[in-house]
């Protein structure tokens, strides 16, 4: 896998990047078509590798090794590595890096966020409203970016309903976000004219 093919494409272009919730190589297939940007997955995503040229995010807990055959980027979920004194954090974020894979690090409140700068300082934040409770989830992710320093790349995995939501998102300084491979079209901008 090419270093840094995932995070190049939440970098790249104008708006804000679509990535593509699939399961199989025939949704990876649809996505790309849709004009999503990178593929999220988290079931082995082999299959998917000879149906797409989308770099693959594998959400999944899995040996970074075997990740880095077939994805482009791992997750690692702040919440599950919350104790500083074992140190798995750091060394799973490091080895991610030195396999040539892009490490993006789930945060569900702005103290995982913080604690999160302070050990890796990842590249790449997930933004999850998973702690929202009956605040509005978008509202959360909103309120979660603030915190996000200059320079870091940021998806949100949020259900988004409307192109207004992407639009806020963009317009707040998301970099990507997670939607299901058969909500694409609407959310992925038009189609480059023809030349």
């Amino acid at each position: 896998m090419a270093y840094g093919r995932f995070s190049h494409a939440l970098a790249e272009g104008d708006g804000i990047s679509v990535i593509a919730s699939v399961e199989d190589a025939d949704s990876a297939r649809d996505a790309e078509n849709q004009r999503a940007e990178a593929l999220v997955v988290r079931s082995d995503p082999t299959a998917l590798r000879e149906a797409t040229t989308l770099p693959i995010l594998w959400r999944a807990t899995v040996p970074l090794e075997q990740a880095a055959g077939v994805a482009d980027a791992v997750m690692l979920v702040f919440d599950a590595y919350e104790d500083e004194e074992d140190g798995r954090l750091e060394e799973l974020h490091q080895q991610a890096l030195e396999l040539g894979l892009d490490c993006a690090v789930e945060v569900r409140n702005e103290e995982e966020l913080e604690q999160a700068l302070e050990r890796v300082d990842p590249e790449i934040f997930l933004l999850s409203p998973a702690e929202a409770g009956d605040e509005d989830p978008l509202e959360w992710i909103l309120d979660l970016l603030a915190a996000v320093p200059a320079g870091k790349l940021v998806i949100a995995d949020l259900h988004v309903t409307s192109e207004d939501e992407v639009h806020e998102l963009e317009r707040a300084g998301v970099d990507g976000v997670i939607v299901a491979s058969s909500d694409i079209a609407p959310f992925a901008g038009s189609a480059p004219p023809e030349v």
